[in-house]
């Protein structure tokens, strides 16, 4: 099941949702609420490549992603800004390297980036502090020239959409690219 993504990009697919339901379990004995999730296929290998940090699941999502033809052609993929650079590894940067190498295609690892001492966007509800939080923290960090090309911005999970969004407008305004279209591994029902 593909989910469309409505932004500022050309086009833009989820390749799943990431859950199918949870069921509130009771607190753990950190007062931690705990759930009984059911995921997608798509979000339980998500949910291992990033919380459990098995690379192992890289080759199985990038084949569900081959069978997928809906994004179409493109000269580079960028993967989304990372939040969190204390994990060993970006999982959108595995994934888009694993997807590049399958497809012939360049893989622009860390052409953006989040500044190191912006604010974490968990904690912030409001869509509008978000987009704003986000201009202030992503930016080009190459100076590679990508001008013109349709490129494809790659992430594994949309959330609220407000880091595609931003980035979207950089790689347009700034790099010049004629064409962004977005895909994420999975879509969560929540939007913050």
């Amino acid at each position: 099941m593909t989910v469309k993504l409505e932004g500022n990009w050309a086009k833009g697919f989820a390749y799943d949702v990431h859950t199918l339901g949870s069921v509130y379990q009771g607190l753990d004995e950190f007062g931690h609420k705990r759930y009984d999730t059911t995921r997608t296929e798509m979000g339980g290998l998500v949910y291992k490549l990033k919380y459990r940090n098995d690379k192992s699941v890289t080759k199985e999502i990038v084949d569900l992603l081959s069978k997928y033809k809906g994004i179409g052609k493109f000269d580079a993929i960028i993967p989304a800004p990372s939040s969190n650079k204390s994990r060993s590894y970006q999982p959108a940067d595995e994934i888009a390297l694993e997807l590049g190498k399958r497809m012939g295609v360049n893989v622009l690892i860390g052409f953006l980036e989040k500044k190191e001492d912006s604010k974490e966007l968990k904690n912030i509800t409001d869509p509008e502090e978000r987009i704003q939080e986000l201009k202030k923290a992503i930016f080009i960090s190459s100076e590679r020239n990508i001008s013109g090309q349709k490129v494809l911005l790659l992430d594994d999970l949309y959330r609220s959409g407000a880091t595609l969004s931003v980035s979207t407008d950089i790689l347009y305004k700034q790099a010049k690219v004629s064409d962004v279209s977005v895909l994420t591994m999975t879509k969560t029902k929540s939007n913050r």
